[in-house]
């Protein structure tokens, strides 16, 4: 996916034109990637567009952002209303949301106290985060040599900038040998998640996803399978898995806000169940896809309609 420049970014206020929504090159962040962001995605529906669990995704932002000690200088409403904003001034029906709060540019050391906290707001078209194909089909994926970051190093329920440097190491080690995503194992050896996705596995019936303690984002579209799962009268079991269980699973499924909810067919070239996707992540797709798309009633309050009436300002 490549951006074309065109449209604009919130930044720290105000509406400005995306190609000056830039900032200094020895800003904290570019030497000590001292930032928090999230990931979120606007849906068309019939009734106008529709934003998935704004509200929980703003929440983690602040909570991410209070771990690291960043003080953001709006209120969440503040957050929350500016991205409405920015998908307005964008006129998009349906995209990708990307909050991003970071130390900016002052001074450099390691203590970042010094530097202003920067909040900037960017909105996009993008499809299937792993492929066109593959909420259908499903992918192919490793067990990455890379173990996800320790609990007491770099903290996994924050979603920091700085963790992405270790999904990068398991991402790019998959792509260099034919996978198209890899699965990390914790410091203790228990499956943890992909390098930008949850993972599930189901095994006669039941479905398993590691636990928060497993060096596990707590994702939100993680929460929302979880809560369909049971509503579906599925068992839905948090439990440590070994690396060994993922080979012998009838369905292993990733979740999140680009990977939605997208079936693993193969892992290390081993054909998971019958090497297609299977019923129920069939039926967990149903339903997810029923709600954000306006399918079916939205009865968790999930979508919040991008309808904003304030005037958007833009700088010039």
């Amino acid at each position: 996916m490549a951006f074309d420049g065109k449209g604009f970014i919130w930044k720290n206020g105000k509406m400005v034109p995306w190609k000056d929504a830039t900032m200094h090159v020895l800003s904290h962040v570019v030497s000590y990637g001292s930032s928090v962001f999230e990931g979120s995605r606007c849906y068309k529906t019939p009734d106008g567009p529709h934003c998935f669990r704004l509200r929980e995704h703003v929440e983690r932002l602040f909570n991410s952002a209070k771990i690291y000690r960043m003080e953001i200088p709006h209120s969440p409403d503040e957050i929350f209303n500016a991205i409405l904003k920015t998908i307005t001034a964008n006129e998009l029906e349906a995209c990708y949301i990307r909050p991003i709060v970071f130390r900016g540019y002052k001074s450099l050391g390691v203590d970042p106290r010094p530097c202003p906290v920067d909040v900037v707001i960017a909105v996009w078209e993008w499809g299937q985060y792993l492929g066109p194909e593959a909420i259908e089909n499903g992918v192919d994926v490793c067990v990455s040599s890379w173990n996800r970051i320790a609990p007491n190093t770099l903290p996994a329920v924050a979603k920091a900038g700085a963790n992405y440097m270790n999904s990068q190491l398991i991402k790019l080690e998959a792509i260099a040998n034919g996978y198209v995503e890899g699965i990390a194992l914790d410091t203790k050896g228990h499956v943890s998640e992909g390098s930008g996705e949850n993972i599930f596995l189901v095994r006669d019936g039941k479905i398993y996803t590691p636990p928060l303690s497993s060096s596990v984002l707590p994702g939100i579209t993680r929460d929302s399978v979880m809560k369909l799962a049971q509503e579906l009268g599925m068992e839905m079991i948090e439990q440590e898995q070994l690396r060994g269980a993922l080979y012998i699973s009838d369905e292993v499924f990733f979740t999140g806000s680009a990977a939605e909810i997208t079936p693993i067919r193969s892992i290390d070239r081993i054909k998971i169940g019958n090497g297609s996707r299977g019923p129920i992540t069939r039926r967990l797709q149903k339903a997810f896809f029923d709600i954000i798309e306006g399918k079916t009633n939205d009865r968790h309050n999930w979508m919040t309609p991008v309808s904003v009436t304030q005037e958007v300002a833009v700088q010039q």
